[in-house]
């Protein structure tokens, strides 16, 4: 399971630990990922994902996941998500 945000595509950064003697050794940066499950108002069913909580936040924030996914660029969504938003465009479309 890989640590990427399936929203967002926020994945680990490096940086470095600095001691009080000012040591500097190699870290990662973890991104805050949660598994849930979130529901389209639009198709009707609900998705497990597995996003950060800065996501989840913007997905409340948008007021949910379609309108989420209606703003979201394609190169940042896992192909899980991507599938999601092509079958919302098409409900919307019929």
């Amino acid at each position: 399971m890989s640590r990427v945000c399936e929203l967002t595509g926020k994945a680990p950064m490096s940086g470095n630990n600095v001691s009080h003697a000012n040591n500097k050794t190699r870290r990662r940066f973890l991104p805050n990922l949660n598994d849930v499950t979130l529901i389209s108002d639009v198709l009707g069913q609900s998705f497990k994902l597995r996003i950060s909580a800065a996501a989840l936040r913007t997905v409340d924030h948008r007021g949910g996941l379609d309108a989420f996914l209606a703003k979201a660029k394609d190169d940042e969504l896992s192909a899980k998500a991507l599938k999601i938003k092509k079958d919302i465009e098409k409900t919307q479309a019929a």
